[in-house]
């Protein structure tokens, strides 16, 4: 456990998950759909939408918020459900993006998938055979990549902010010293991990 929350431990489990796919870049390909997965946020009126989304959803927002500066001619779908919120996941991404100048006709909401899985499901009908840029945290993003291959739609993948920021990077001492961050990395290095296992396991049957 004290190893796993050492930057050199955790950034060298969290580095091969998060590192099979670069940062988007411009494409000559026009792009018609953006979609942002969900992740999580929380509702409270008095709060801004941006203040509103949890630490994820607000990241994968704003990378694809740089995606639409790159190609304006893309729509935006904004995808997670309610679950114990009285505002979807989906719904709050929409209003967020708003609030920073997104029109509101660039967004398409969809509110009922609770799971990358259903995700896939839901959204596959309306992009399948367009040029999609799918945006998640970059951790999350081979398991993403693999629902939508699973329903047919070859997307390009659009990696959110990174753990490990640079692996080779010259640190200091205090990056061997065991931080509750590199635990948090390290559980979520783990939890991916689960995640492609049962994936596979599935794909199998």
């Amino acid at each position: 456990m004290i190893l796993l929350s050492t930057g050199y431990v955790s950034d060298r489990v969290m580095h091969p998950i998060e590192n099979n796919f670069k940062s988007y870049q411009y494409s000559d390909k026009p792009v018609d759909y953006i979609v942002i997965l969900g992740c999580g946020n929380t509702t409270n009126p008095e709060l801004p939408a941006t203040s509103q989304l949890f630490p994820c959803s607000l990241q994968r927002l704003v990378e694809a918020l740089r995606i639409l500066k790159l190609h304006p001619e893309a729509q935006l779908i904004t995808s997670g459900a309610a679950f114990d919120n009285n505002k979807s996941n989906a719904v709050n991404v929409k209003q967020a993006a708003m609030l920073l100048g997104v029109p509101e006709r660039k967004i398409i909401v969809e509110s009922f998938p609770k799971d990358t899985e259903e995700e896939a499901e839901l959204i596959a009908p309306r992009v399948k055979g367009k040029h999609v840029v799918l945006v998640t945290n970059a951790d999350h993003m081979l398991r993403a990549l693999n629902y939508f291959k699973q329903q047919g739609v070859a997307v390009t993948p659009a990696p959110a902010s990174q753990w490990v920021k640079n692996i080779d990077s010259e640190k200091n001492w205090s990056y061997y010293l065991p931080k509750s961050h590199n635990l948090t990395q390290s559980t979520n290095a783990w939890y991916e991990s689960v995640g492609l296992f049962v994936q596979w396991l599935k794909s199998d049957d």
